[in-house]
């Protein structure tokens, strides 16, 4: 039988937890490396993850990419599809969540979608179309200062009205409180009003039941992870999936020497390289210096090399807001991330060939995507969650690699230490 469920992911982490939440509902999950090529053989599960490095491309190659990931998908023989994108709703007003959307529609022939970024147990709410981060407003946390998608307006109707040239609709949460036929009720009446998107208001995980069972039957969904709670129970009861003998989520563990690459600069990571530094050793990769030619790459592997045998290593990118802006003056947004993506990519590719390197915990989507690329990997099962968001995964390609693959915003400030544990 088919996969029921396609998903398109605009980033790799992006895309591992969204696998995580599926696995969690029993469905039994594969997260693909990029577009496979046509012929790939589809695997025996019931949802399919493409992972695609989309996010902050230019909006043109992300529609281009999303595109061509849904036509791998509809040919594997899905029939519902999903579009997950940062449960911050990470993009700036030209895209590529309203572009990529509005293309997806298109494509399937569809006229309405929601757009529900909330994931209530990593603090992402929604209130009358407003996110918030924790207790406070989007626009007011930390995620103000991301260097390349800063969000300053929490309302994410607005937002979303300047992405797209379609009308932008809410279903509040009073609409919600009334369970999923009240939901298919406001859904109904936005659709009459020539409503294509509908941000919906979610602030714990007994909502987000009732708004999957409300949104099972439409061909396109989107949001964040936390939508996607709802929808394995909704299919079970269609019967569009059936019942798995053990755990969706069983993967070999994997033995081995472990490193940690974090490019991430949220407030998360931050702390949890703090945590680790209190008792681990690190090294801290300098972007000016990498611009200068000096090969701070080579350095950072004879730092973990030197100190292997006691252990696993930190190397790091990170830096608090004010220096990430500084750095990005001087050598352009664009530049400043990609010379960062590649030093981390070579350092994970050289520990995996020539150490013997086999477990990696990397924090960052940008970052997760080049190490991934560098390394060949052409998809992931996905094992048992590590923290809210961040499953432990293996690769399906050899040699067989244990990656914890962490947005930047996710996991507390144990999570390096507790994610290579857990992978054993």
């Amino acid at each position: 039988m088919p996969p029921i469920l396609g998903c398109v992911a605009d980033d790799f982490t992006g895309a591992t937890d969204l696998a995580n939440n599926l696995v969690r509902g029993g469905l039994r999950t594969v997260q693909l490396i990029g577009v496979p090529a046509p012929g790939t053989a589809v695997p025996d599960v019931d949802a399919v993850v493409v992972a695609l490095k989309s996010r902050t491309s230019p909006a043109a190659d992300a529609v281009r990419e999303s595109v061509t990931a849904l036509d791998w998908l509809k040919a594997a023989g899905c029939r519902r599809f999903f579009f997950k994108y940062c449960s911050t709703f990470d993009s700036t007003d030209d895209g590529n969540i309203g572009p990529v959307a509005d293309a997806l529609l298109d494509r399937l022939g569809a006229e309405f979608t929601i757009a529900c970024p909330a994931f209530p147990e990593t603090g992402r709410t929604i209130f009358k179309g407003h996110l918030f981060v924790g207790d406070t407003l989007l626009s007011d946390s930390s995620m103000r200062h991301h260097p390349l998608t800063p969000m300053t307006d929490s309302n994410l109707v607005a937002v979303l009205g300047r992405q797209t040239g379609r009308k932008v609709g809410l279903i509040q949460h009073r609409d919600i409180t009334g369970g999923a036929d009240a939901i298919r009720a406001r859904i109904d009446a936005l659709k009459a009003d020539g409503i294509s998107y509908a941000i919906v208001d979610a602030i714990d995980d007994h909502q987000l039941h009732e708004i999957g069972e409300a949104i099972a039957d439409l061909d396109l969904v989107t949001g964040g992870s936390g939508v996607a709670i709802g929808l394995p129970d909704a299919y079970r009861r269609r019967g569009l999936v059936g019942t798995t003998g053990g755990s969706a989520a069983e993967v070999p563990a994997i033995a081995g020497k472990a490193a940690v690459l974090a490019g991430s600069c949220s407030a998360a990571t931050l702390g949890q390289i703090a945590e680790w530094e209190k008792a681990r050793p690190s090294y801290n990769i300098d972007p000016m210096r990498l611009a200068n030619g000096e090969d701070v790459a080579a350095e950072a592997l004879n730092f973990i090399r030197a100190r292997m045998a006691d252990g696993p290593v930190l190397v790091y990118a990170s830096a608090p807001p004010e220096t990430v802006k500084a750095v990005q003056a001087k050598l352009g947004r664009a530049e400043a991330g990609e010379i960062v993506e590649r030093a981390m990519a070579r350092i994970a590719k050289t520990l995996v060939d020539e150490d013997g390197v086999r477990r990696l915990v990397v924090a960052g989507g940008e970052t997760s995507g080049a190490v991934v690329s560098a390394l060949g990997v052409t998809g992931l099962r996905i094992g048992a969650q590590i923290d809210p968001g961040v499953p432990g995964t293996v690769t399906l390609n050899e040699p067989s690699i244990a990656l914890a693959l962490k947005s930047g915003n996710f996991g507390g400030p144990d999570f390096f230490a507790k994610a290579l544990a857990a992978m054993l």
